[in-house]
């Protein structure tokens, strides 16, 4: 067991229930901190449910094969039904069946059992927000275990019921959720929490009932190999980015469209939109209702590789969201040399400082202000965005992340080896 101011290189596990990067940012946290372990020193391996996370050579990963149910070739049904014998697999069918999200569950119990049968010789077991019993039980009779908690899922499901327009949306609501009062519970038997911003350090303490010495704030870092300034002459004008989740009530789209809708009496403006809102959403049918689909384009999925040059094609870029415990998207357009205006929510203004315009959270006529200033001051956008590429290169990367997240592992061992 490694002892207090111990040095050396650790072992270390880190479990997340989905871990491919195209599925969120968790994923993206795996990916990049994994490496970032690794390229300090550390032995790093990676226990996953699928879809699997594409990790550095230096990082080997561990696959715990699950239903996968929300995989598109076999979307809410078994690859095979013969899998419904195990009786943890028919357990995960009949609740997504009912309208519960059983993944963190199931996942947890998979991770516990193979831990316990392995006895795999980690100094360390860092779990990825999945925050289940069978993480609970790791830390209670396996190895120091700790979690990452981006932010309180409890301000998601909130955001979701003021957005639901019947009776019957809300009890999905409320049964996709059922999850929660779990990763309340297994959270608060933890000893370390990391999370990745003051802001969400506080909404953390109050949604989950933890005192904030127990939470630590190790902030993200950036990918530069796919979020860079790309030098290809002068941005188009009048031409503005987002990369949020289309039809998630929390990332505020609806607010950025009703902006555009605005701009557009007034001057041209095309706004382009990373991702597809699902087919007879809320998001495509406010877009048909604004009249506004001949200057909104959908991309739909599009590769990491392409995020540079899709950036360097915006004169503005924009983080619309109610609430982020960080903001990546925040973080990924400043990376790239573009203006940003962002709102207020959550930890935005923790993120970007004085390196964007910041406007109230469900303000679209803030939002259509904050544009129109922008698109009519070329100097202003170049002012920001040397600002936001300053405030990246000093405050964000993932060597830093990992090297302050080693610190918390050591901290977590000495604790459970005084017990």
């Amino acid at each position: 067991m490694t002892q207090k101011n111990d040095s050396r290189p650790l072992k270390i596990c880190l479990l997340t229930y989905r871990g491919n990067p195209t599925c969120g940012g968790q994923g993206v946290y795996i990916k990049h901190l994994s490496k970032a372990l690794a390229d300090i020193g550390h032995e790093v391996e990676v226990i996953s449910g699928p879809p699997y996370p594409h990790l550095d050579e230096k990082v080997r990963l561990h696959k715990l094969p699950s239903l996968d149910l929300y995989n598109t070739d076999h979307f809410f049904r078994p690859e095979k039904f013969s899998n419904l014998l195990n009786p943890l697999n028919m357990y995960e069918f009949l609740n997504m069946c009912a309208g519960s999200f059983p993944e963190p569950y199931t996942f947890s119990q998979r991770a516990y059992k193979y831990l316990r049968e392995k006895k795999i010789n980690y100094d360390i077991v860092h779990d990825n927000q999945c925050l289940a019993y069978g993480i609970g039980e790791i830390a209670r009779e396996l190895y120091p275990t700790i979690a990452t908690i981006h932010h309180p899922i409890t301000v998601d499901r909130r955001e979701e019921y003021k957005a639901a327009q019947s009776i019957y949306q809300k009890f999905k609501i409320y049964r996709w959720y059922t999850f929660i009062d779990m990763q309340l519970k297994v959270a608060r038997r933890l000893s370390h929490i990391i999370t990745v911003s003051d802001f969400t350090r506080k909404d953390i303490a109050a949604e989950f009932s933890i005192t904030e010495d127990k939470i630590r704030v190790v902030h993200n870092g950036i990918n530069n190999e796919y979020f860079y300034p790309v030098e290809n002459g002068a941005r188009p004008e009048n031409t503005i980015i987002v990369t949020n989740s289309a039809d998630v009530p929390l990332k505020g789209l609806k607010y950025l469209l009703e902006a555009v809708a605005r701009i557009r009496k007034n001057r041209p403006v095309k706004l382009t939109v990373i991702g597809e809102p699902k087919k007879d959403g809320v998001i495509q049918k406010q877009v048909e209702k604004l009249g506004i689909g001949d200057i909104v384009h959908f991309t739909g999925r599009i590769a990491n590789e392409d995020f540079a040059d899709y950036y360097a094609k915006s004169a503005i870029a924009v983080v619309p969201s109610l609430y982020e415990g960080f903001g990546i998207p925040a973080l990924e357009a400043m990376a790239s040399g573009v203006p940003l205006i962002t709102s207020s929510g959550g930890a935005l203004p923790e993120v970007v400082g004085e390196a964007g315009m910041i406007v109230p959270p469900a303000d679209a006529s803030a939002l259509a202000g904050a544009i129109t200033y922008l698109l009519n001051n070329p100097e202003e956008r170049k002012r920001y965005a040397k600002a936001g590429l300053d405030r990246v290169a000093s405050l964000f990367s993932w060597s830093k992340a990992a090297r302050e997240v080693t610190s918390v592992y050591r901290e977590a061992i000495d604790a459970y080896r005084r017990l």
